[in-house]
């Protein structure tokens, strides 16, 4: 969400038997709700694309889909909505339940293939999501639905992007294959680049610099940290601002680094303790 790589996990038994917590530095690997909101540039000037935006931005999930509710009959609009929902759980875990329900109707009204690959690629992340936190092992789950979405989406569909950087976070965090992660991460970077995805780019920024760090690149680890949170500073995306001031501290001079974990730790508490995983890694780096 997150969003990249550090300390390490705890386990924790789900359903499916022992989930190993994810590693990360600054946040975990939060995912985005979808190819279908990019932020506010991506917006336009639709009075309810802003208001939705504005309730994302800030951690409001909930207020946002229910703005979309009533549009939800409509196949994209129902997959926006679901696709808030699985953020929520990303920055929360919880609202599981909504979430499916949520995403179950969106893949009821898919009709064409791109329909049903952005949906794929949301379930994939919902599995993605449940397996990463520890909630419940559902690897299998996460890699049947995006494979699906890679075989249903078309080679040049805007959600091409979002799938990529997707398998990036599976490749990464539950196959550890930093390099097919990177490859990955980069076909995500350059489609969000063409597509003019600014938020999709600060994520991919951050999980390339992520891995960065884990080779020990500290340079090129802080230019990227650096480009994703100025970008989700200039989008206004406050509830993804506290990870990208952690991540950032991890790769910052000894001198500079207290003081933007004291930030990250001042907009935590602003945004009532969301994303709920930056706290173990503030507490730990505090």
């Amino acid at each position: 969400m997150a969003d990249t790589a550090m300390p390490e996990s705890a386990e924790s038994d789900g359903p499916g038997g022992p989930v190993e917590r994810l590693p990360v530095p600054g946040a975990p690997v939060t995912g985005l709700p979808g190819a279908r909101t990019a932020g506010p540039t991506a917006e336009g000037d639709d009075p309810l694309d802003r208001a939705v935006w504005r309730l994302r931005s800030r951690g409001c999930w909930e207020d946002a889909a229910a703005l979309l509710e009533p549009h939800a009959e409509h196949a994209p609009t129902a997959l926006r909505r679901a696709a808030l929902l699985v953020e929520r759980c990303m920055f929360t875990c919880a609202g599981w339940a909504e979430a499916e329900d949520a995403l179950r109707h969106a893949e009821a009204r898919a009709t064409t293939d791109d329909e049903r690959g952005d949906a794929a690629c949301e379930r994939g992340h919902l599995a993605y999501a449940a397996t990463v936190l520890g909630v419940r092992d559902r690897a299998d789950e996460a890699r049947a639905a995006l494979g699906r979405a890679a075989a249903l989406l078309h080679p040049a569909a805007v959600g091409r992007a979002l799938l990529d950087f997707r398998r990036g976070l599976m490749a990464e965090h539950l196959v550890d294959s930093p390099q097919s992660a990177r490859a990955a991460y980069r076909r995500a970077h350059a489609a969000a680049t063409a597509h003019d995805d600014p938020l999709l780019l600060s994520f991919t920024w951050r999980h390339l610099a992520g891995l960065a760090l884990r080779d020990g690149e500290l340079a090129e680890a802080r230019h990227g940290f650096a480009e994703s949170l100025r970008i989700r500073e200039e989008l206004g995306y406050l509830i993804g601002t506290a990870p990208a001031l952690a991540a950032l501290a991890d790769a910052a001079p000894e001198e500079e680094a207290p003081r933007l974990r004291a930030e990250a730790a001042r907009l935590f508490r602003l945004m009532g303790g969301v994303p709920t995983w930056l706290a173990g890694h503030l507490t730990t780096a505090a």
